[in-house]
């Protein structure tokens, strides 16, 4: 080596020299050995360390193999769930929108008004209650009463006129209390009696007949006063002709007739006696003499020839008749009228005012003046004509409030016209049904009305509790009975069932021949389509 080592000495240890002055030699022994157990200490715990590093990596790096296992899905088994006992209902739920019933149009006849018709007051709020023979408003100070009926108005009722109308108007008027005479659709005395009644109830004077109306009247008493005048003159000319001639008379005419014939006889017999003197003008004289007197003799026996003051009383008592007639019918004109622009029929009362779309001031022009309703309030709905066919008029119903209270309701009708629109239920396989609320506060009926609540009417129910299972679970077997497959220790048997009444997903069961109990659970489908483990007892039943 350059440095002059021997390389034989390596790894030899040297021999201890002397020691140098002042130097101990146990002390760098020590000193050596400490070194080296630090050192194995460090190298033990690198050591330990590594160990745990290995450990906790193994658990962390996972071989393909392992990882395909891991991931491979479970073993495939059969779903099951318990036979339950429970009550089943079969419910028809929809929803409906609230509403009064029957709502319609109140519009005002104005055209007998003859001017503007204007709202002078007794507009009512919304809410108000309208009773029969009450006003609706008032038009140029004068009322509009409401009655009940169906037909509109279309004229003013006055004496004399007769037709459908006026039959509602008395029929109106006797379920008011006001009058009681025959229905015969003829506006006389009496009916135009009960029409004052009817604006004496609501505080209006009743209407007049109008100017024109009595000058008619007039004129026809005058007229009648001039016909029985003129019978009256007529009827003393007739006496004056029947008159008979008075018995001095009759005494005088016959006197007249014997001397007259008197007179004849000398007149002859001077001619008898004397035929140089005679003049035979002396005998005829005397002949018309006694001629003339013999006739009015007889002429005061004879009836006088009366037929002219005949024909002019039967003139006369003509004129009388047609002028009474006259006076009747001005007279019967000159009744209380009702006329059109007063009077608003309403099919059924009592109503309630839904909408007013006037105020005072407005101007009524053939548009609404308001829009009414029933009292009563009601929900319709429009459901398919399958669940209609399950639902009665008279079926109990629950109506789901907006606070989530639940209060009775009642199918009032099912099927027929919309009462809304009086249109069949508009989509073809729907049905119109309405719904009526039980007894509501006011703070409910104000809460749900113009609202689309819930509605649950139940169509059928268990009678108390019984055994149902899932839909799922029933199977059909070979002759199409139903079927449940019922977990039996490690395996599966099929029980036949008898099903009831299947609601809410689950299906009343009976065991047909075996016992199936709330103990069972029975199977519901199969983990990733397993095929259902069986007892092959179960399989050949």
């Amino acid at each position: 080596m350059a440095d002059g080592t021997d390389l034989s000495d390596r790894g030899r240890v040297p021999e201890e020299g002397p020691a140098p002055a002042g130097s101990v030699a146990h002390g760098g022994r020590r000193a050596r050995m400490s070194g080296s157990a630090r050192t194995i200490w460090i190298m033990a715990l690198v050591a330990v360390v590594s160990l745990g590093i290995g450990i906790v990596a193994s658990n962390l790096i996972v071989s393909p193999g392992e990882a395909a296992a891991r991931a491979a899905p479970p073993v495939p088994g059969a779903i099951t769930v318990p036979v339950e006992r429970r009550e089943l209902a079969n419910d028809i739920v929809m929803r409906g929108d609230v509403v009064y019933e029957d709502p319609v149009e109140v519009v005002v006849e104005t055209g007998d008004l003859g001017g503007p018709a204007i709202v002078t007051g007794g507009v009512p709020e919304v809410g108000a209650t309208i009773e029969p023979a009450s006003v609706l408003l008032e038009v140029t100070g004068r009322p509009v009463i409401a009655l009940t009926g169906e037909l509109p108005v279309y004229r003013t009722l006055r004496g004399g006129v007769s037709g459908p109308d006026v039959v509602q108007l008395q029929e109106a008027l006797a379920a008011a209390d006001l009058y009681a005479g025959e229905a015969d659709g003829v506006y006389g005395a009496a009916t135009a009696a009960a029409v004052a009644l009817l604006y004496d109830r609501v505080g209006y004077p009743a209407p007049g007949p109008g100017e024109e109306v009595e000058a008619q009247v007039q004129a026809a008493r005058e007229m009648l006063d001039a016909a029985e005048d003129s019978l009256r003159l007529a009827d003393a000319d007739l006496r004056a002709a029947h008159s008979e001639v008075p018995h001095a008379e009759r005494v005088r005419l016959q006197a007249a007739v014997r001397t007259a014939a008197a007179q004849l006889d000398e007149a002859r017999a001077a001619c008898a006696a004397e035929p140089a003197v005679c003049r035979p003008s002396d005998v005829t004289a005397a002949e018309g003499a006694l001629a003339t007197a013999v006739a009015e003799r007889d002429g005061a026996d004879t009836p006088p020839d009366t037929s002219t003051q005949r024909a002019a009383v039967s003139a006369a008592q003509e004129a009388l008749a047609r002028a009474r007639e006259d006076l009747t019918s001005a007279q019967a004109g000159a009744i209380t009228p009702l006329p059109a622009s007063e009077v608003v029929y309403l099919s059924s009362m009592p109503r309630r005012v839904d909408l007013v779309a006037v105020d005072r001031g407005s101007v009524l022009s053939g548009t609404s003046a308001m829009s009414v309703s029933g009292a009563e309030l009601q929900i319709r709905a429009n459901i398919s004509d399958t669940d209609a066919s399950l639902l009665e008029v008279g079926t109990s119903a629950t109506l789901s409030l907006p606070d989530d209270t639940e209060v009775g309701a009642t199918v009032t009708q099912v099927g027929g016209e919309d009462p809304g629109t009086g249109d069949a239920a508009s989509d073809a396989g729907r049905t119109a049904v309405i719904i009526t609320p039980g007894d509501l506060t006011e703070e409910q009926r104000a809460a749900i009305q113009g609202s689309n609540v819930r509605v649950v009417v139940p169509v059928s129910a268990t009678d108390g509790e019984v055994l149902a299972v899932p839909l799922a679970a029933l199977t059909a077997g070979p002759g199409g009975e139903s079927r449940v497959e019922v977990v039996d220790g490690e395996g599966t048997r099929l029980v036949e069932v008898a099903t009831g009444l299947a609601a809410e997903g689950f299906v009343e069961v009976t065991a047909v021949g075996e016992e199936l109990t709330e103990e069972d659970r029975v199977v519901v489908g199969q983990a990733d389509g397993a095929e259902p483990e069986t007892d092959d007892t179960a399989e050949d039943e």
